[in-house]
């Protein structure tokens, strides 16, 4: 029984607060990491607005661009307004509607105007072919050089997203 009563003793002397205090460390071991103090980061004024200053949006896709290399050289040339100025790059569906048996789409360009084509409509770049409950089909021209394909058909679909062939 003394043995019992003696094994609970030390038990309760090393759960203790006193045995659960932290420990100085030892000489020659390394100082736990302190905290480090709160920055306040700096906040833009209350009226600011980006400018991109002539430079490219990083946003949009380097890839299969070929068509921007004639625009480039042409670029004082003014884009016409309306569906004949939308890139095929740059056009959502916003929407798709039957009327009276023909498909028609409501598109956005970059101005972010909605606009409504059917097929046949001429973008700056290419053609609307044809339009589907799902998707616009366009027939882009591609103006790049060393392309063996001159024309390439991209579907924009309703719900997002686009597909090349």
């Amino acid at each position: 029984m003394r043995i019992i009563a003696a094994v609970a003793v030390v038990l309760a002397l090393n759960v203790s607060p006193v045995g659960l205090r932290a420990q100085a460390p030892a000489k020659g071991a390394p100082a736990p990491p302190a905290a480090a103090p709160k920055v306040a980061l700096p906040s833009p004024p209350p009226n600011f607005q980006y400018d991109a200053e002539g430079r490219r949006d990083p946003f949009l896709d380097l890839v299969n661009r070929g068509s921007d290399v004639v625009r480039g050289a042409n670029a004082s040339a003014k884009r016409p307004d309306g569906v004949p100025g939308i890139e095929t790059s740059a056009l959502v569906v916003k929407g798709i509607m039957q009327s009276r048996g023909a498909w028609l789409a409501m598109v956005a360009g970059a101005d972010g105007k909605v606009h409504i084509v059917r097929a046949g409509d001429k973008l700056f770049d290419g053609v609307i072919r044809t339009i589907t409950a799902q998707a616009v089909v366009i027939l882009q021209e591609v103006n790049d050089p060393l392309s063996l394909q001159k024309q390439r058909e991209v579907r924009k679909f309703l719900r997002g997203g686009e597909e090349v062939k």
